[in-house]
């Protein structure tokens, strides 16, 4: 111990005393495990130091790093790594009742995995794995496990501490009394994934034989419905009773659902530092200090730093950009180590939705916190910059959809059957309304509810008031029907049911609510329309709404100012006669400016002043202002006749979207122009206004699909997703995870993912 300074004891064990301790060589804290073998005998401590010299082999950065060990004053001595961001166990606790997102649970999950695999391809079982031993670094993000083996090591004591130590996540063979094997350890990998997901034991009882009896029978309450059906059934096959069924780990990394996760692992990670190898593996002549051992050109690149190169990282599988607003060029808002997969944008608001059904915000910083005095000359203010958080108290809830209005959001839930939908996300219960019997309705786990917070000015938020709400409330005058869309104005709200009934609240001069009146109403109200029409797709403008119908067609209610929304009766190309203009509905009434009446509608967005249709054959029409270019016309025309945006008469238009003066469409291959006012940034680059679609430049080197995309006042949101296929070779996964998977990969992976290149499997 003269190398060691002792600090203090930090844990005492069944073994010994574990000491953290301070290598004086490199001022490192260390950790030193004081276990007495007074009751060895001289082969039994040979054995022990044998043991110890087999665990000193693993290297993996998911694995607590053994440095020595020795023997001293009757003890064995082991030092290892130490870990100061605390146990599993102890970060699930403080976790109280609130569940972890699907992504951290897998992003803990998937290093856990690739530790054990780490430990078994090296013939050695684990033997006690639980979350008290697996240790998280500083920022709880990197997962270590540990005490593997030692149970081996004094194996005159292990089967009283593994069985009666730490009886809860012992598997039903070893209740059995048959022997520890490789599937033993996955059902205690079982165990620590069921923990991260439930935030409880598995297997827990009052006493011994009645936790046996559980074990035996394999019965565990099952995990929330809130995660993904592929992680209740990985848990349901790591939990299987007999060992034969319970998956290797190489196949468990084949899942799709892992394989995302350690994707994006390797990203959020990036690179690891590992200990180098003391001894070269391959004979060769000495290197003269500074080579890098690599081929070299005498040329000197020019503006790239001499030094080691470093392996590509892939990026992440998904990307938010917004622009406008001050910002005059797409911003890569940050992501929370998540996919998000839909996004809205309000007046203030910017919104998504994650593939695990989570609500992130981002928000700017408060006053403070970062930024700064102007420097003297400066001419643009500095871009102001975003935070994340997920919407708080989520606890049971799956968001699918959500739709922003100036100061106030709404969401579109799904609540499992054993959440308790009569109390809110502030813990506030609600009364039950008798006529909607929530709980014992035959529905699937899955049913939409509409959630509305923020400002309550107009009625918007639907609860029957004009008051403010900081916490997502439920509409219950909703509760009786299934929904499955919500579309948010300035002011007003739409809502679809699975039935296809529409209801809207919210302000309502103009007759933007389609009632029949221009009466506001603080509760929703059933909206009628016309015979035959089914409505598929609602939308809502600053002052008008809007219904996509089954067969494609459209309807329209609200102000139609410079026939923004194709309600004139006008034939092609020509103007309509002042009969035939249309100021405003009071009630949904079919389009009639041609081609909108004509040709089916894949999609449609309403501004300020103008809108925007995508029809089924993928081209797109502007109608409304053209005051700033926002038509795509490329001349200020003045004109109430739908026209076609030039510049994209040879891209097929996916989707489009209509902010206060600009237009941003999307293109089916992923492209994405602007045009129009370019004030602020609306236009996501340094330009005046455009009367001619643009492209905008994307901090994107890989192919990407466009998911979502939002306009809002003069702000835009926008949603990719980048292809599995088009990332790095696998090979620059740390620890060769490419040549890990090669040997499982070319039958279930390309079953599930079958435009992953061949070339990508065999690197």
């Amino acid at each position: 111990m003269e190398k060691y300074e002792r600090i203090r004891v930090v844990g005492r064990g069944a073994f010994g005393i574990v000491h953290l301790c301070l290598r004086k060589a490199d001022q490192k804290l260390v950790i030193i495990k004081q276990i007495p073998v007074e009751q060895m005998t001289k082969e039994e401590r040979q054995a022990a130091q044998n043991e110890c010299q087999v665990l000193k082999l693993l290297n993996h950065p998911n694995v607590i790093e053994y440095y020595e060990n020795f023997l001293e004053d009757k003890a064995l001595m082991i030092a290892m790594e130490y870990a100061p961001g605390g146990t599993l166990a102890e970060f699930i606790q403080k976790r109280c009742n609130s569940l972890l997102e699907e992504e951290t649970i897998l992003h803990f999950f998937v290093q856990i995995l690739l530790a054990l695999h780490h430990v078994h391809t090296h013939l050695i079982l684990h033997r006690d794995l639980k979350t008290q031993n697996i240790l998280l670094d500083k920022h709880r993000m990197v997962v270590k496990i540990g005490d593997f083996g030692i149970s081996k090591i004094l194996s005159s004591k292990s089967k009283a501490y593994t069985v009666v130590g730490t009886p809860c996540y012992i598997s039903p063979e070893l209740c059995e009394g048959k022997p520890y094997n490789q599937k033993s350890d996955i059902w205690a990998l079982g165990c620590v994934l069921y923990e991260l997901a439930s935030l409880k034991r598995a297997f827990e009882a009052a006493n011994l034989p009645a936790l046996v009896l559980k074990i035996m029978s394999g019965t565990f309450a099952p995990i929330s419905d809130r995660y993904s059906p592929e992680l209740r059934q990985l848990v349901l096959s790591l939990l299987s009773l007999e060992p034969s069924q319970r998956p290797p780990l190489s196949h468990i990394m084949a899942q799709p659902l892992c394989i995302r996760a350690l994707l994006n692992l390797h990203t959020d990670l990036g690179s690891i530092r590992m200990r180098r190898a003391e001894k070269s593996l391959v004979p060769g002549p000495p290197m003269a200090p500074g080579s890098t051992g690599s081929r070299t050109t005498g040329a000197r690149c020019r503006g790239i730093p001499r030094g080691p190169a470093r392996p590509a990282i892939p990026p992440p599988l998904s990307a938010v950009y917004a622009w406008g607003g001050g910002l005059s060029a797409p911003l890569r808002l940050p992501m929370l180590n998540t996919e998000v997969v839909q996004v809205a944008a309000g007046r203030t608001q910017k919104a998504g939705v994650t593939r695990s059904g989570r609500l992130i915000l981002w928000e700017a910083p408060p006053l403070g916190a970062g930024g700064g005095a102007l420097l003297p000359g400066a001419v643009e203010q500095p871009q102001p910059q975003f935070v994340s958080r997920f919407l708080e108290g989520q606890s049971g809830v799956t968001i699918k959809h959500v739709a922003c209005g100036d100061l106030f959001t709404a969401c579109l839930t799904a609540f499992s059957c054993s959440s308790n939908p009569w109390t809110g996300l502030s813990g506030k219960p609600a009364q039950p309304l008798s006529p909607f019997s929530f709980l014992t309705t035959p529905h699937s786990p899955d049913r939409g509810i509409i959630m509305t917070f923020g400002s309550g000015s107009n009625g918007c938020l639907g609860h029957g008031s004009l008051n403010d709400i900081s916490q997502p409330t439920i509409v219950e005058a909703l509760l009786g029907y299934e929904m499955v869309q919500v579309a948010c104005g300035a002011s007003h709200v739409l809502a679809l049911s699975t039935e296809r009934e529409l209801f809207a609240w919210g302000r309502g001069d103009g007759g933007r609510l389609g009632l029949g009146t221009r009466e506001s109403h603080s509760c929703p109200q059933q909206v009628s329309i016309p015979p035959g029409q089914e409505a598929q797709r609602v939308v809502c403008g600053i002052d008008s709404s809007m219904i996509l119908t089954v067969p494609g067609r459209a309807l329209a209610c609200g102000s139609n100012r410079f026939n923004k929304l194709g309600l004139d009766h006008c034939s092609l190309g020509e103007e309509p006669a002042p009969d035939q203009q249309v100021e405003e509905a009071l009630s949904f009434t079919p389009l009639g400016s041609a081609p909108l009446d004509q040709e089916p509608l894949l999609s449609v967005d309403l501004g300020t002043a103008h809108s925007a249709a995508v029809t089924a054959s993928g081209d797109c029409y502007t109608f409304g202002s053209n005051q700033h270019g926002q038509l795509g016309t490329n001349a200020r025309r003045v004109s109430r006749a739908p026209c076609q945006v030039r510049g994209l008469q040879n891209i097929k238009t996916a989707m489009v979207a209509c902010g206060d003066a600009f237009t941003v469409a999307i293109g089916a291959e992923g492209e994405v122009y602007s045009w129009g006012k370019g004030a602020r940034g609306r236009l996501g680059r340094r330009d005046e206004d455009a009367g001619l679609p643009r492209p905008v430049q994307l901090d994107e080197t890989h192919p990407y699909t466009v998911t979502s995309v939002s306009c809002c006042h003069g702000n835009t949101l926008l949603a990719v997703r980048r292809s599995l296929a088009t990332y790095p070779r696998l090979g620059n996964l740390r620890h060769g995870l490419a040549q890990l998977l090669s040997s499982f990969l070319p039958c279930r992976l390309e079953m599930h993912l079958p435009r992953v290149p061949k070339c990508l499997l065999r690197s």
